[in-house]
């Protein structure tokens, strides 16, 4: 399978802090509506990606002034768990480290993080991939600390919910970050198409066709019944490869899935804030 990435590596792993932050709570769980309502429409199908003003939520992982992978920040308890792909962050037997994430990042030559940046605190990946770099345990979850200001990432841009049990034909929305060399402006693009399961492939992986995802969309957050910014749906996995430019798989979470979110969503965390 092809990645969407380069990589950047130290050779340490990201070190958890060890005393716990106080912070408001979030629920984790969606709030049934008081009475039934009409779904409200989404974007219509596209099979290429086009430059979009992305969400608030969405970002890059960034060490210094470079960038290589898609981040997505999901509804969490403390409100400081972002998914990105298992590749973007654990590859060869080695975690990167020392590096952040900066939701709606864009702007050419470095680029702008225009709500702040949250350092990686944890990594968490599935033994299966990290013993034998299993495609169908491409997922990752990463507990961040608070920013400088002692805030934790989901009260400054919000959150999609976790879908942990999705069937595989969905429409989804898509939003990730290619690399400069595809992206100068640092823009984020956005499709909006039908997701497949294919008969050769795993049973929790399911594709899309939409060109444009180039190296720098791994990480992508695949948002079904994604409305508008305000209404983004629910996440229902991460974009980890594909064959060609136009095509494009992510895992479906379930269990394994879960797992990993709630070992990072009560990671003890310090507060950075002075």
């Amino acid at each position: 399978m092809l990645w969407n990435r380069p990589m950047l590596w130290s050779a340490v792993a990201v070190l958890t802090a060890a005393t716990a932050c106080a912070a408001p709570s979030h629920s984790a769980t969606p709030h049934p509506a008081a009475e039934p309502r009409q779904r409200a429409e989404g974007p219509s199908p596209q099979t290429s990606a086009v430059p979009s003003g992305g969400l608030r939520s969405v970002g890059v992982l960034l060490d210094g002034e470079d960038h290589w992978c898609t981040a997505s920040v999901v509804d969490s308890p403390r409100g400081n768990v972002v998914a990105t792909a298992a590749h973007c962050v654990f590859e060869y037997g080695t975690y990167a480290s020392g590096f952040s994430f900066a939701p709606g990042f864009h702007g050419g030559g470095k680029g702008s993080a225009p709500y702040g940046t949250w350092k990686v605190a944890a990594i968490q990946v599935d033994d299966r991939w990290r013993k034998d770099e299993d495609d169908t345990t491409d997922y990752a979850f990463l507990t961040l600390e608070p920013d400088a200001r002692g805030r934790q990432v989901q009260d400054v841009v919000g959150a999609a919910e976790p879908d942990w049990s999705s069937k595989p034909s969905r429409r989804v929305t898509v939003v990730g970050y290619p690399n400069p060399e595809h992206n100068p402006a640092n823009r984020p693009i956005t499709c909006t198409t039908d997701a497949r399961h294919d008969a050769d492939q795993p049973a929790r992986m399911v594709r899309i066709e939409c060109q444009g995802f180039w190296d720098g969309t791994s990480g992508s957050p695949w948002l079904a019944d994604y409305v508008d910014p305000g209404r983004p749906g629910r996440v229902i996995g991460v974009l980890s490869g594909g064959d060609t430019d136009t095509e494009s798989t992510a895992v479906l979470f379930g269990a394994r899935a879960r797992a990993l979110y709630d070992k990072a969503a009560h990671v003890p965390v310090k507060s950075t804030a002075h």
